[in-house]
């Protein structure tokens, strides 16, 4: 079954996480990505500490065949160690 798109991706999940992520990480509000699943597929998780229209504006809902899903996870901290 393809991807959402209906184009066969010619890079893993992961190779394209890895390329896109530094792009996306500059975008004000942006804490993080990962991969997850939405509608029981493979997709691209873009965290965001603010929930604002500028951010879903600059990323795209999909990515060289895989879906993209914006996430708001507010601000994410290391926790202290003990």
């Amino acid at each position: 079954m393809l991807p959402e798109g209906g184009r066969m991706p010619n890079r893993t999940i992961q190779e394209v996480q890895e390329h896109h992520t530094d792009v996306w990480m500059a975008i004000p509000g942006v804490v993080g990505t990962a991969i997850g699943t939405h509608k029981d597929k493979p997709c691209i998780v873009i965290l965001t500490a603010v929930e604002t229209k500028r951010i879903s504006k600059q990323i795209p809902s999909a990515i060289e065949g895989y879906p993209v899903v914006i996430q708001y996870t507010g601000q994410i901290r290391a926790l202290d160690e003990p």
